[in-house]
């Protein structure tokens, strides 16, 4: 290979749609189906309307979701295309509208029936420059100097009242993976395994620790302090012993320590686990009212990843119970030398959120503001026996609000700070810098020694001398130069499907696939 072929390969290589793709790949996924997922998941709007008597319950009902691309409203009402240099000029955000399909749903059962249907602008959308909606996007070079574009610009961020931001990558350990480890405060005598569940945007972590004399207990959130291993399966649908060890493992030293924690058992069935369960979660209220809560927090608060549409209680409990019973083989492997403690800064061990995951997470706040607003506009209206139309509960400026205001300061959903910030044109390099740069969660005032050093697994992937100075040292990096992201596509069915196909039995959900593989290839 020639010089002249290498350079062409370079140019390829490294051309402005290759620096920032991620950004573009992860932003056009939200767009084309993350959104309509999170309108997927909301479902309905439920009102108060009905509660009391002769009177009919009001529902909403949220359908399909569609994005236009970028439009100013000039002085006379009119709508024109915006590109961002205009965007850029005038200090306005490059947005676009919001559409969605709602139906103002009254009755229930057999006497439903739809009172107003129709496609509605919920809000506006900020939409990054050189994505599938930008109103750029396919320009030529010619084109884009015209309309005042740099060619050689790499898009990547939005524009939200004239300013260019960028949403930064954020790094975090992967979540519904259980991490075994030792407790640091502790030393090697107290073993814990930990899973960061999440689901829906929700992320509890659930922990399983091994107290030093040799107990198994499992914090989760919504329960003060710990709760007993054995009483947790127990009320989750696991009841004898034998099933409880042979869950756990087989191996004679783990079944001798499983041995050591049911003796220990202070509760043999399911029923007298969920009410020792709440007398913990509500304690102090009366005996039906502990049941209902303590059935509300396992089912709620217990590994929420594990819940699946259309899967009964029971199995989800179960399949809850065969978790936990994983979670403390881990514990107990650790304990023996059977296995190492889990690297958390091993690169397997994390995933990273790109700008569409960061959005997702940012217009889900914003649809559930959007519906408790609805609600009130119902209601109000309902009150005041107006007719019930879908355009005049729905206030477009609180949607929009939602995602303007923390793109613009950087203040984000869950209490994150500087998750957007100002592109750096400094030179164009400073821009590719920053388009390409990655951050840690970790709190730049500790010392946190083992996160801020180099990796093995980072080789090809992160860039070993581009970070900052100073407390920031190691805790925000670039990525590296040939870095391909892959991206994550929960396409579970699918993936059963495969397994189903390779010969796979008792998957849940999956019937009648014929193997193409014996289990043993």
């Amino acid at each position: 290979m020639n010089r002249e072929d290498r350079r062409e390969i370079s140019r390829e290589y490294f051309s402005k749609e290759r620096l920032a793709e991620h950004h573009y790949r992860s932003f056009n996924s939200f767009l084309n189906r993350g959104m309509q997922e999170v309108v997927d998941e909301k479902g309905t709007i439920d009102t108060d309307i009905g509660d009391k008597e002769d009177e009919e319950p009001v529902h909403v009902e949220l359908s399909d979701v569609r994005i236009v691309t970028p439009r100013v409203r000039e002085a006379d009402g009119s709508e024109e295309l915006l590109y961002p240099q205009e965007a850029r000029l005038r200090n306005i955000t490059y947005a676009a509208p919001v559409f969605m399909e709602m139906s103002i749903v009254k009755g229930e059962g057999e006497d439903e029936r739809v009172v107003d249907s129709t496609e509605t602008k919920v809000g506006r959308m900020p939409i990054m420059v050189g994505s599938e909606k930008c109103n750029i996007a396919g320009f030529s070079d010619e084109e884009l100097i015209e309309i005042g574009e740099d060619p050689a610009d790499p898009g990547g961020y939005f524009i939200v009242n004239g300013s260019e931001r960028v949403l930064m990558t954020s790094e975090d350990l992967a979540p519904n993976k259980i991490l075994a480890e030792y407790d640091t405060k502790y030393g090697d005598e107290i073993q814990v395994a930990k899973t960061f569940s999440q689901r829906r945007g929700y992320r509890a972590l659930v922990l399983a620790e091994r107290t030093r004399d040799g107990l198994l207990e499992v914090s989760f959130p919504s329960v003060s302090g710990s709760v007993n291993f054995v009483t947790l399966v127990r009320a989750l649908g696991l009841e004898s012993d034998e099933e409880i060890v042979h869950r756990v493992s087989d191996d004679p030293e783990i079944v001798k320590f499983m041995l050591e924690n049911l003796e220990e058992a202070d509760v043999q069935t399911e029923e007298e686990a969920i009410e020792k369960l709440g007398k913990r979660v509500a304690s102090g209220q009366g005996k039906n009212y502990q049941l209902k809560r303590a059935n509300y927090v396992i089912d709620r608060y217990l590994l929420p990843h594990l819940h699946e549409e259309g899967v009964e209680e029971e199995d989800v409990r179960i399949n809850k119970a065969y978790y936990l019973c994983r979670m403390a083989e881990a514990c107990f492997e650790l304990a023996l030398d059977r296995r190492e403690p889990d690297d958390k800064d091993h690169y397997a061990n994390k995933r990273l959120k790109v700008s569409g995951d960061l959005m997702k997470d940012l217009f889900r706040t914003a649809l559930n503001k959007l519906a408790r607003d609805v609600k009130y506009q119902l209601e109000r209206a309902n009150m005041r026996n107006r007719q019930l139309s879908v355009n005049t509960v729905v206030r477009s400026d609180v949607l929009t609000e939602r995602l303007e205001h923390p793109i613009a300061t950087g203040n984000w959903v869950g209490g994150r700070s500087g998750v957007s910030q100002l592109v750096d044109r400094t030179d164009f390099m400073g821009v590719l810098s920053h388009l390409r740069r990655l951050r840690s969660p970790l709190s730049r005032s500790q010392p946190h020694f083992e996160a801020r050093d180099l990796h093995a697994t980072q080789w090809g992937r992160i860039c070993p001398s581009e970070t900052p100075e100073g407390p920031n040292c190691g805790l925000v990096k670039n990525f590296a130069q040939a870095m391909e992201l892959s991206q994550n596509i929960d396409d579970e069915q699918g993936l059963k499907r495969e397994l189903a196909s390779m010969g796979v039995e008792g998957i849940p959900g999956i019937e009648g696939v014929e193997p193409t593989a014996s289990a043993d290839d």
